[in-house]
């Protein structure tokens, strides 16, 4: 389907109210109708990339099964996120970016950023409003796999908050756009910024994990300031470099009790997010620049160990202090990523290395089921849908795969750009963000 201007997307929204109720008068669309999905966070309402109801399409192409596509303000890697009938997006417009070599890392670095956050339609992909919340002169350096909107929003109804690691963070009201507060907590990220948010009840949570500090926070959602901080366990060694992490933090419920899980350097540790006290903690060796957000399911927590050869450790919840030794239900070495998350689905979990060999393990034991080549590099977290696994190879080609203890590939789907982002899922949809456009792949 060919790219659609704004104007387009509006003349086909006049006609969606119309149809509706004419559906509903011949009753074939029920007033009853379950709820549609929402993903809200990063990797959906559950955070762990998987919605069994969904039913995206199977094959698309760029003349096929794309509803809308817009180009976006700026580039960035953060996901679109989704509630109700809207999607917000956030993008950093850059100038005078340079693609250069610091410390044997492939680096950008830019005269001047703003850091901007959006609101679209999720029918017709029209914009509807688009706010510019910090400007920045000379920014830190990021790697070129980063940007300087990588964190994902999240948003419950009325607000959707916005985060860029060191450059600050800020509450919007999801209709308008008007901010309702700002609050910054400064950070070394070395290669930029990559924790998204997590929200539950009042509290918003940050992993600040840097070279120079790092510390779990809780901000108050309505006004943003700090309702409590925890300082990382002691870590080893004097390099700041090998104390960073990029995780998003998970909320969960294990028993009777709530949980905050927040991967990092050498240690993995669960918070009482009420008050910011360590429940239980793990210690995982000498992994740092871990990339992804742990995943509950099956009674275990799923998190990977990062760099420098990267883990995936699954961990009973019912412990306290230091369970190294007593929780561990099991542990992979084999083609763990450093970047993506791992995703349930059935009796089994499933990853993908950032080199793209895709894997199934039994959810329980870890044993490997399958292990297939995707055909590249994928850098995004996969997700599941309708006994389906989407992987997203960095070329923009999704791969699609039957969620089966023996391998199927069900469809390679090309698409134009770069994929970094993890996309978002909905009830019938899917929206894929690349380096320059959002797609609403749609049956």
């Amino acid at each position: 389907m060919p790219e659609l201007a704004f104007t387009e997307h509006g003349a086909r929204s006049t006609a969606a109210p119309a149809l509706k109720s004419l559906l509903l008068a011949a009753g074939l669309l029920s007033a009853t109708h379950s709820p549609a999905l929402d993903w809200p966070q990063f990797r959906g309402p559950n955070g762990d990339g998987s919605a069994p109801t969904a039913d995206p399409p199977v094959t698309w192409s760029e003349t096929n099964h794309i509803a809308w596509k817009v180009r976006l303000t700026g580039r960035g890697r953060s996901s679109p996120i989704t509630l109700d009938d809207r999607l917000w997006i956030t993008s950093a417009v850059e100038q005078g970016v340079v693609r250069t070599n610091i410390r044997s890392d492939d680096m950008q670095i830019a005269e001047h950023i703003s850091l901007h956050a959006a609101c679209l339609d999720t029918t017709t992909g029209k914009s509807r409003w688009d706010v510019m919340l910090f400007d920045v002169p000379h920014p830190d350096p990021v790697h070129w796999f980063n940007s300087w909107a990588t964190p994902t929003p999240v948003a419950e109804p009325g607000r959707v908050y916005c985060d860029f690691g060191t450059y600050g963070t800020a509450c919007l009201d999801a209709s308008t756009g008007k901010v309702l507060w700002k609050q910054q907590l400064r950070l070394d990220h070395q290669v930029g910024p990559g924790s998204s948010l997590a929200l539950w009840r009042d509290r918003l949570f940050l992993v600040r994990d840097g070279r120079d500090a790092q510390y779990v926070a809780a901000l108050d959602k309505n006004t943003g300031k700090i309702l409590w901080k925890t300082e990382r366990p002691p870590l080893t060694g004097s390099s700041g470099d090998l104390k960073k992490s990029f995780c998003t933090p998970l909320v969960f419920q294990q028993g009777d009790q709530v949980q905050l899980m927040a991967p990092g350097a050498q240690w993995a540790v669960a918070y009482d997010p009420l008050t910011g006290k360590e429940i239980w903690r793990i210690h995982h060796g000498r992994g740092f620049s871990n990339g992804n957000c742990p995943v509950f399911a099956h009674g275990l927590v799923y998190f990977g160990t990062g760099c420098f050869k990267a883990q995936l450790w699954a961990v009973r919840p019912d412990g306290h202090d230091d369970v190294t030794e007593s929780h561990v239900a099991w542990k992979s070495l084999r083609q763990v990523p450093v970047m993506s998350s791992p995703t349930p689905a059935g009796d089994d979990i499933y990853w993908v290395s950032d080199d793209g060999m895709a894997t199934c393990a039994d959810a329980q034991t870890g044993e490997i089921q399958w292990q297939e080549r995707l055909g590249g590099p994928c850098l995004a977290s996969p997700v599941s849908a309708h006994g389906r696994l989407y992987f997203f190879r960095q070329d923009a080609t999704t791969v699609v795969v039957k969620a089966a203890r023996q391998f199927e590939r069900l469809s390679e789907n090309p698409l134009e750009g770069i994929v970094v982002a993890t996309p978002a899922l909905a009830d019938h949809a899917l929206f894929l963000r690349t380096d320059t456009h959002l797609y609403c792949i749609r049956n």
